[in-house]
């Protein structure tokens, strides 16, 4: 097992996905299970999930999200190169309104699972969320559509970078398509020591 330290270094957000490797149902389930187990404000537990690792389910997903806003000439992945799985993440808004905190923990819980076990994932809030919950037969009014997360094998390099000198958080790529994320020095998060 690995330590916290180097899975939360390796837990990126990844864009590009060996489509040869599929995702079982019976892993989402177990990631499903980790989320689940998660602490939760009041432990509601209002957060609900749709597994999907068919093919055909998995492109209906892939047509309701938007690949990358700081990257605006990438149209997302190509054939070969996408997600093999999703979990489209609900909000049961008749057990609770209240559930920002839960859906990071829930997902940190997942992420950090799929990145033990070699995969990644890419969170999406920005889904065509009507024609998705449509498409997934979702009739539920109470159940509102938070976000979705696209997992996969990665084929691609992430390098954390420290943020330039111009203060800019954007990502970017350089010409062999490895991904820079700028992230801040822990002395620039770190307000005071006492």
């Amino acid at each position: 097992m690995s330590n916290i330290k180097e899975l939360a270094y390796k837990n990126r957000t990844f864009r590009r996905f060996d489509e040869n490797v599929k995702i079982d149902m019976s892993t989402l389930e177990e990631w499903a299970d980790l989320a689940r187990v998660s602490s939760s404000a009041r432990n509601a537990q209002a957060l609900k999930y749709v597994l999907v690792t068919d093919p055909k389910a998995c492109q209906t997903v892939f047509d309701n999200i938007k690949w990358a806003r700081d990257l605006p000439d990438w149209p997302g992945p190509a054939e070969g190169e996408r997600p093999t799985a999703y979990i489209v993440v609900f909000q049961d808004t008749s057990i609770s309104k209240n559930t920002l905190w839960d859906l990071g923990l829930a997902l940190e819980n997942i992420t950090m699972a799929a990145v033990e076990q070699g995969f990644g994932s890419c969170q999406f809030g920005n889904v065509n969320r009507p024609a998705l919950k449509e498409a997934l037969g979702i009739t539920e009014e109470t159940l509102t559509l938070m976000m979705v997360l696209a997992l996969g094998k990665p084929v691609e390099d992430v390098v954390l970078v420290d943020i330039p000198e111009s203060g800019k958080t954007t990502y970017y790529r350089d010409e062999n398509m490895v991904h820079y994320v700028p992230k801040r020095t822990i002395e620039d998060l770190i307000v005071k020591k006492y």
